[in-house]
């Protein structure tokens, strides 16, 4: 499918504060993540992967965790995630939404 419209895309609850859409070809995926429940006391628990990443902030502020430095981050910006890199957020307001992409794609997300 070339267009995916944003009332046909399935959305579904990924994470108690978390939604996730998603769409893929055989080695690109793009993944929009809205969070709420913000602001966060505390950061996400660092999580890694083997798929690089690249990520823009669609609206929000948070900061943004990758390895042992931290980045303040917001809407229009973009964070680019090595493969294998250990990365999490901290909410700093309401509501975020970041639209990742990942290759190859992230195949424990289409199940």
């Amino acid at each position: 499918m070339p267009v995916l419209k944003k009332n046909e895309a399935v959305s579904f609850r990924a994470t108690p504060r978390m939604d996730r859409r998603l769409v893929n070809l055989d080695n690109l995926m793009v993944v929009v993540c809205e969070f709420f429940d913000g602001p966060m006391q505390e950061p996400d628990k660092p999580h890694n992967h083997p798929h690089e990443q690249i990520t823009y902030v669609a609206s929000g502020e948070l900061y943004f965790f990758i390895g042992d430095e931290r980045y303040h981050v917001s809407t229009g910006d973009l964070v680019t995630i090595p493969a294998s890199a250990f990365h999490s957020i901290q909410m700093l307001s309401e509501k975020v939404t970041l639209v990742d992409t990942f290759s190859p794609i992230r195949e424990d997300f289409l199940k």
